[in-house]
């Protein structure tokens, strides 16, 4: 069963304002995936804490992606994409 990748109304704004290539995010969620799942991809990642509990967080520059991953259900959720100054508020 293949992964299902759902972006927030937020996430998908920014992807389209900042014109982030969708290709470049599907690449950037499959590593990181691997990377959860134990492969050597270097993908700067963090488990997040206090109201973002169950989230990851990906670092890409001063771009971060904040996203949560239900492995029963083999979803991703793209809750926010932002630059680092904006994305935790």
């Amino acid at each position: 069963m293949p992964w299902k990748i759902n972006i927030s109304k937020s996430a998908d704004k920014f992807l389209k304002k900042e014109k982030f290539n969708d290709e470049q995010l599907i690449i950037l969620l499959k590593r990181f995936l691997a990377n959860l799942q134990g492969s050597e991809e270097h993908v700067n990642v963090r488990k997040m804490k206090g109201r973002w509990l169950g989230y990851h967080r990906i670092k890409i520059g001063k771009i971060r992606i904040i996203v949560k991953v239900d492995f029963g259900e083999r979803l991703i959720y793209v809750d926010r994409i932002d630059f680092r100054g904006s994305v935790y508020k």
